[in-house]
C-alpha cells in the first residue's frame, strides 16, 4: 500500500473526495423531498471511512476507527463495486465518465484493500 505511486494516491484521494461532495449533494436533495436516506447515509460514511483509511496509511494520520466500523464500511465500498464496474463497461471508451468511473474503482478496491490491511491486526 506504501508503495503506490504518488500520482494513483492523489487520483484516489480526490476521487474519494468528489464522491463525497456529490453524495452530501445527492442526501441533501433526498432530505427535501421527503426520500428515505439511512441507505445514502451509510455509504456516505464508508466514503469518509474509505479516503480517512487512505490517509492513514499514505499520510500516518491516526486511526479513531474500531474494526467493527472499518468492517461494515469494507462491506459497503465492497457492495458497490460491481454496479460501478458495469457503469464503466457501458461507458464509451476515452470517455470522461469512464475515467472518472475507473479512477473511483480504484480508490474504493485500494481502500478496501487498506480496510483488510486493518483488520487483519
Amino acid at each position: 500500500m506504501k508503495n503506490v505511486p504518488t500520482a494513483i494516491q492523489t487520483e484516489s484521494i480526490n476521487s474519494f473526495q468528489s464522491t463525497i461532495r456529490k453524495s452530501e449533494k445527492a442526501l441533501v436533495q433526498m432530505k427535501g423531498k421527503g426520500a428515505s436516506t439511512s441507505l445514502m447515509e451509510k455509504r456516505l460514511q464508508a466514503f469518509h471511512m474509505g479516503l480517512a483509511v487512505l490517509e492513514i496509511i499514505w499520510h500516518e494520520n491516526p486511526n479513531s476507527y474500531s474494526k467493527e466500523e472499518m468492517a461494515d464500511a469494507r462491506d459497503v465500498l465492497a457492495g458497490l463495486l460491481p454496479s460501478i464496474e458495469s457503469m464503466q463497461i457501458k461507458a464509451k471508451p476515452d470517455s470522461p465518465q469512464r475515467t472518472l468511473l475507473e479512477r473511483r474503482i480504484a480508490s474504493l478496491e485500494l481502500a478496501i484493500e487498506a480496510m483488510d490491511y486493518f483488520l487483519r491486526d
